[in-house]
């Protein structure tokens, strides 16, 4: 019993250890857009705030951006990186926005254990604001990848509007 006890405890530690090593290394990337916490309180909503600079998570089924399938292009909220093209958005279900696949080279990845095991978490390689995570249970036809977006974190820019 005491064996159990003292390996899960190791575990833990070393989880936990982990998440602050990747926590130190991602707080110490200076991006291309930096600003002070209050300048992005200042120039964000509370929940993109909570989203993008806290990691948060909104609510599912409740961004505008699940359900909407025009044309165009998905920009960060934060800086108006482009992320995601409207063509690789589909209906995963899961009440979040969600991309087969991103724009490449706009969007980095880290390892994020706050829940106890490891996901990878997305990130907007200008601003570094959190976007969301990505999964292997997507679109087998595709890339098999699940992008799953927090509607906070993207402003969306209809082809329309972009010529």
């Amino acid at each position: 019993m005491l064996k159990k006890f003292v390996l899960l405890a190791l575990c833990a530690v070393t989880l936990g250890c982990n998440g602050q090593q990747e926590k130190e290394k991602e707080e110490a990337k200076v991006y291309p857009v930096t600003k002070t916490d209050a300048e992005w309180r200042a120039e964000l909503s509370e929940l993109e705030y909570y989203v993008l600079r806290q990691a948060g998570t909104e609510r599912p089924f409740t961004s505008p951006l699940n359900k909407n399938y025009e044309a165009g292009t998905y920009v960060c909220a934060a800086c108006a990186t482009p992320l995601f093209e409207s063509e690789n958005k589909f209906d995963s279900g899961t009440g979040w926005p969600s991309f087969d696949q991103e724009i490449k080279g706009n969007v980095e990845y880290s390892t994020d254990y706050k829940i106890g095991y490891a996901r990878t978490e997305e990130h907007c390689a200008t601003c570094g604001g959190h976007l969301g995570h990505v999964f292997n249970d997507g679109p087998r036809d595709t890339t098999g990848k699940r992008h799953c977006i927090n509607g906070a974190a993207l402003e969306f820019i209809p082809k329309k509007a972009q010529n």
